[in-house]
């Protein structure tokens, strides 16, 4: 047994079982790959995949069992890299964060200033996507730490930790009739068309379940990845936007006023995620301290420390 073969069984599973792609993935042939597949299969005494013919399908009840397995052992052979870069190279390197485009807009551009005065030299890689690909990216270890509001608090891999908690308002073009009113409602909201957050990002899914609520069924006419896309539409007069509040900046956006003599939607919660076992380096600590000032080093670490349960007789 050896590394090869591990990461080949990981990547054949990441590849859904296209050996072609895992031997381009793993700069080496697909006929190497199913060699070493063979190989680890006669060692083991186990058929690891599923086969039609050439062909493979899934996994067996074994393998699966064993993916698991060589997904442990992979992540502690990062850990003993990175921990031995931790004390030969305590303020350089890389640290990666998965975000999304709100976050990193508006929600961390003051957290890595002040990161960046203190470690110069490591450098900081943003990884802008949806909920989705940054819960992927966490569990491929391809990221230290992700920050989203949706889907990362309820992967049970990840430990998550609250960030800060904001809502939405609703935005306008100068001289709209919204301006005027004393204090909005939904239905009021619900007479323009909107433009807003596509689904899945940015708490749509608190805006949807309010409109829902309250039986109304809004006229939502485009929707948008980030906020700067949707303030450039309501600027342009097509309709009406719901943005985070955090990215309306009035000194900036002197085309558009924002509606806030009213709270209309639900709060949202925006999370910081860890990938259980993954070891940070002493700079990342660092980072999730400036992010919240509850994230200690102790804290962080007690929660990503494994669950060790006593032998009972």
């Amino acid at each position: 047994m050896n590394f090869q073969q591990l990461k080949i069984i990981r990547e054949t599973v990441r590849r859904n079982y296209n050996l072609t792609e895992v031997g381009n993935a793993l700069f080496t042939s697909q006929s190497g790959v199913s060699k070493h597949i063979k190989d680890l299969e006669d060692e083991l005494g186990i058929e690891i995949f599923v086969r039609k013919g050439k062909r493979l399908l899934g996994t067996t009840e074994p393998g699966k069992e064993l993916v698991n397995i060589v997904e442990r052992m992979l992540l502690d052979a990062k850990n003993i890299k990175q921990l031995a870069d931790q004390f030969s190279q305590s303020d350089q390197g890389q640290l990666t964060i998965a975000t999304t485009h709100t976050q990193a807009r508006y929600a961390l551009p003051q957290v890595i200033k002040q990161f960046k005065e203190v470690f110069p030299k490591v450098h900081l890689a943003l990884h802008q996507g949806s909920p989705e690909e940054i819960v992927q990216l966490l569990l491929d270890g391809k990221a230290d730490i992700g920050i989203a509001t949706e889907a990362i608090n309820l992967v049970p891999d990840l430990v998550t930790f609250p960030y800060y908690t904001w809502n939405h308002a609703v935005i306008v073009p100068k001289g709209h009739p919204l301006e005027s009113v004393n204090k909005i409602t939904l239905e009021d909201v619900a007479e323009y068309p909107i433009i807003t957050y596509h689904e899945g990002f940015t708490g749509r899914k608190n805006i949807d379940q309010c409109f829902l609520e309250a039986n109304l069924n809004p006229d939502i006419i485009l929707s948008a990845l980030d906020a700067d896309v949707i303030k450039t539409y309501v600027e342009l007069g097509l309709g009406i936007g719901i943005v985070a509040s955090v990215a309306y900046q009035k000194d900036r956006d002197d085309q558009l006023s924002m509606i806030n003599n009213v709270q209309l939607f639900k709060d949202n919660k925006t999370c910081i995620a860890i990938r259980r076992g993954h070891f940070l380096r002493g700079y990342a600590y660092k980072f999730l301290e400036l992010c919240s000032n509850k994230l200690s080093e102790e804290v962080v670490k007690n929660s990503l420390a494994p669950v060790i349960q006593n032998d009972i007789d």
